[in-house]
């Protein structure tokens, strides 16, 4: 075969990927992948030593299966051959050191007693999810806060070895101790989990009363925690180890603290910044007039100068949230509302109806008029 590369022609007798691993060109992955292993453990150094041509083959399945079980490069393959996925030169890596590699990408655990020795069954314990509604003013000042978690913890009884006080646990009459056991079928030898102990080495002849062997039991703690200045819908607080205890000793997990800011009655919140809206009368608008605004720190003067329109929006500058990590405090934004009146005492529709002859005057003059036409030219 003739492959063209990047410094001209050279002389190449590399096989077809399919025809390596014995499958058709339109073979599945299923199809492709127990052809693989197959080959992998008949070729494996690990059981060929000192066989270069077996090492050799080894390889070869290696890299036709690392292209044909990738989609991408399986399709530059059928459509270019072996320069679409410049696969096979110099030092290539099949990247398997040993067997018990292959058949762990392939889920079979440990084979032929590759890494043998005790499992270990210490596991970490479980992550913790709480909850936690506050107010905007508490999430504005922060809060020291007191929380029942319940939750499962170390045994005080068997100090979480799940044994009645006075006993200690047994090696496992199965396993000896390792945690597994070894099933041999045919040509392979399988480690699997040890079905006596479930993998820990040992077995409880007497198990503790309190936690019933299982070394921890369901306890309320109550955590005092401090909620930071600034935290918003979502936010996540982390505790360490105040999660659930660990198995067989392991390490506690941790406790997570999920913040819930309850909708606020005035304030809208985007951010570090506020926004409310502020009520005036007619004659506060259109004259101008000092308004008293709330604030989650009070009451804040704000001044509305005459002429100010319906929806006009007023900054009231560090008057918003504080931002998370102390760095400085948004702005609360007020916007303007014109209130119509419902009613109108006889008085106040007296100067209304004044005010309206008024209007209408101005509304009649022509240079208002002009001015008007000249918007819609």
């Amino acid at each position: 075969m003739i492959e063209l590369t990047l410094f001209g022609l050279r002389q190449m007798s590399k096989r077809d990927y399919y025809e390596i691993l014995g499958v058709s060109r339109n073979a599945g992955d299923t199809d492709i992948k127990r052809a693989y292993r197959q080959l992998a453990v008949k070729y494996h150094p690990d059981k060929n030593p000192d066989d270069p041509a077996a090492e050799e083959k080894f390889k070869e399945a290696a890299e036709a299966y690392s292209v044909l079980s990738d989609p991408q490069k399986r399709a530059a393959y059928d459509r270019f051959g072996h320069q679409g996925v410049g696969a096979g030169g110099p030092g290539f890596d099949p990247g398997f050191s040993n067997i018990d590699d292959i058949f762990e990408m392939f889920g079979f655990g440990d084979v032929f007693g590759g890494r043998g020795g005790r499992r270990t069954t210490v596991q970490r314990g479980s992550d913790l999810r709480y909850d936690l509604e506050i107010t905007l003013e508490d999430a504005a000042t922060g809060k020291d806060e007191k929380l029942r978690i319940p939750r499962l913890e170390k045994c005080g009884d068997c100090d979480g070895i799940g044994a009645e006080k006075g006993t200690t646990p047994e090696t496992c009459g199965t396993c000896a101790g390792s945690g597994q056991t070894r099933y041999t079928q045919g040509f392979f030898s399988v480690m699997r989990t040890c079905s006596t102990c479930q993998g820990k080495g040992q077995t409880i002849r007497t198990p503790c009363s309190s936690c019933r062997g299982q070394g921890r039991v369901e306890r309320e703690k109550t955590i005092e925690i401090k909620i930071p200045a600034g935290v918003e819908t979502g936010s996540r607080l982390r505790v360490s180890g105040e999660g659930e205890a660990g198995v067989n000793g392991g390490p506690p997990g941790d406790l997570y603290i999920v913040v819930h800011v309850r909708q606020h009655e005035h304030f809208e919140r985007q951010g570090d910044d506020l926004y409310s809206v502020a009520p005036v009368t007619f004659s506060q608008a259109a004259l101008g007039a000092e308004l008293s605004v709330k604030t989650l720190d009070g009451e804040e003067s704000l001044k509305v100068p005459a002429g100010t329109q319906t929806g006009t929006v007023f900054r009231v500058k560090g008057h918003g949230m504080p931002s998370l990590g102390g760095r400085g405090k948004g702005d609360l934004f007020v916007a303007v509302t014109v209130v119509t009146p419902k009613s109108l005492t006889k008085e106040q529709r007296k100067l209304m109806e004044q005010l309206a002859e008024v209007e209408d005057q101005d509304l009649s003059n022509e240079s208002f008029m002009d001015k008007v036409r000249s918007i819609f030219q």
